[in-house]
C-alpha cells in the first residue's frame, strides 16, 4: 500500500477510536461547556495528537535515516549502508536505497576498472611509439653527429659535440619516460625490484636518499595488484620529489597475515590532503580496485605516509 494511504488509514483510525469513545463515553458536553467539560475535551485532543504522532513517527523514522544518509553518502568510500529493521512502509525504501547503493558502488568499480585499464593501454602505446619512433630518431641523429664530428673543421667539433651530449641526454630522458609509462620491469625483474628502482630514480632525480624496508618471503600476487602496487608507489614517490621538500624518504614492502604493505613516508613539509589532489585520489581508486585501502596521514615529527594495503590471494598466503 502506498504510504499516502497508510498515513491517511492512520489518521483515520486514530480519529475513529477518539469519536467512539466520545460517542459511547457517559460523558456530555452542556450548551454552556464547563471548564470540567472543556478539560476532558482538551485532554481527548492531546491523546489523539500524541498516539497519532507516535504511529507517524514509528512509520516515518527510517525516512529520517535516509535523509542523514544521503548527505554522507561519498561513493569514493563505499560501505556505507542504511541500517535495516522493522517492518514499517519506509523499510522498502531504505531496502531500495541500499540496493541502489550497491549497484552504483559496483557499476562504478567496473567503470573505474575499464578507465584505469585503458589509461595504462594508451601508456603502452606512447612509450612504445616513443622507443621505437622519438628513441630511434635521436640515435640516428647521434650517429649522424658522430659522422659529422669526424669530418667537421676543428673550429666547430667543440659546438657539435655539445649539441650530440644534448642529444644524448633528450634520449636517456626520452627512455626515462617511456620506463615510466610502461613498467616493464614489473614482468622483467619483478615487484621488489621494480619498487627498488623507482627509489633509486628518485635519488637520482632530486638527490633525496632513499631507505629501503623489503622483508624477505613475500607473496607472489596477481599481476594486476603487482601495478597497482607499483602505480601507488609511482605517485607517492613522485609526490616526494614535487611537493616534500624532504631530506630522506623511505619505502618499504611487508606481509601482515594475509595482508601486502607498501609503505611511502617522508620527513618533508607533510601537510598533504586525502580530499584534494587528483594524484591521491587516483591512488585509492586504483587501491579500491585490488579491494585494498590507501592512508595518507602525517608522520609523527613532520612529514606525509602513504599505506597502500592490499589482500593476499588465498592460494599466495
Amino acid at each position: 500500500m502506498p504510504l499516502f494511504w497508510r498515513v491517511c488509514l492512520i489518521n483515520g483510525a486514530v480519529f475513529l477510536v477518539g469519536t467512539l469513545v466520545l460517542a459511547l463515553s457517559p460523558a456530555t458536553v452542556s450548551s454552556r461547556p464547563l471548564w470540567s467539560e472543556v478539560l476532558v475535551l482538551f485532554v481527548g485532543l492531546v491523546v489523539i495528537v500524541v498516539l497519532n504522532g507516535l504511529l507517524l513517527r514509528s512509520v516515518l523514522r527510517p525516512l529520517d535515516r535516509l535523509t542523514t544518509l544521503m548527505a554522507e553518502i561519498d561513493l569514493r568510500q563505499p560501505g556505507l549502508r542504511l541500517e535495516q529493521g522493522g517492518a514499517g512502509p519506509a523499510e522498502a525504501l531504505v531496502q531500495g536505497f541500499n540496493a541502489m547503493l550497491e549497484r552504483l558502488e559496483v557499476e562504478r568499480t567496473t567503470s573505474r576498472a575499464r578507465v584505469l585499464n585503458a589509461q595504462e593501454a594508451e601508456r603502452r602505446r606512447i612509450a612504445q611509439e616513443l622507443h621505437d619512433e622519438v628513441g630511434q630518431s635521436l640515435t640516428a641523429v647521434l650517429l649522424g653527429l658522430k659522422q659529422a664530428i669526424d669530418i667537421a673543421p676543428h673550429d666547430v667539433v667543440e659546438e657539435l659535440e655539445q649539441v650530440r651530449e644534448t642529444t644524448r641526454a633528450s634520449l636517456e630522458e626520452v627512455r626515462r619516460i617511456s620506463q615510466r609509462l610502461r613498467p616493464g620491469v614489473l614482468d622483467d625483474l619483478g615487484l621488489l625490484d621494480s619498487v627498488s628502482s623507482l627509489a633509486s630514480d628518485l635519488t637520482a632525480r632530486s638527490g633525496v636518499p632513499v631507505r629501503r624496508g623489503f622483508l624477505p618471503g613475500l607473496p607472489h600476487l596477481p599481476p594486476e595488484t603487482e601495478l597497482v602496487v607499483y602505480r601507488v608507489a609511482q605517485e607517492a614517490l613522485t609526490n616526494v620529489a614535487r611537493h616534500a621538500r624532504a631530506t630522506e624518504a623511505l619505502v618499504g614492502l611487508t606481509r601482515r597475515g594475509d595482508t601486502l604493505v607498501l609503505r611511502v613516508a617522508d620527513d618533508g613539509v607533510g601537510g598533504a590532503d586525502p580530499s584534494r589532489g587528483a594524484g591521491i585520489q587516483g591512488m585509492q581508486e586504483r587501491a579500491q580496485m585490488v579491494d585494498g585501502r590507501l592512508e595518507v596521514r602525517r608522520r609523527e615529527g613532520g612529514g606525509t605516509e602513504v599505506v597502500l594495503e592490499v589482500p593476499v590471494p588465498a592460494e599466495s598466503a
